[in-house]
């Protein structure tokens, strides 16, 4: 696993009232659908996803291979909360929890 952190997903209810709160701070998306918004702050990514769970946001672990990154944290202690899934081509996600629920979000193939 590497410890690259590349992106925050910041879970939301509404997301063009979170896509107001956001612009005024990181500026206007660089992608804006319904289902992602997307900001580059310094090649960073700040993503506001709707319709899922909210709560904390999650930083995303870029990771070379996802279903062993998972096998590992599972066998360390920690629960899967969302299974991996395609976001786009060649890019899957996934999201566990740590032992004490807080989420850690991986982002592979």
């Amino acid at each position: 696993m590497t410890s690259a952190i590349r992106s925050l997903v910041i879970p939301v209810s509404d997301l063009d009232a979170a896509k107001q709160v956001y612009a005024a701070v990181l500026g206007e998306p660089h992608t804006d659908t319904p289902y992602y918004v997307g900001y580059n702050v310094d090649g960073f990514e700040v993503a506001l996803a709707p319709g899922g769970e909210t709560g904390a946001p999650v930083a995303n672990v870029d990771v070379d291979d996802l279903d062993a990154s998972v096998e590992a944290l599972v066998a360390a202690g920690a629960t899967v909360r969302d299974e991996p899934r395609q976001v786009a081509p060649g890019v899957r996600v996934a999201v566990l929890l740590d032992t004490d629920g807080n989420p850690i979000g991986l982002r592979g193939e």
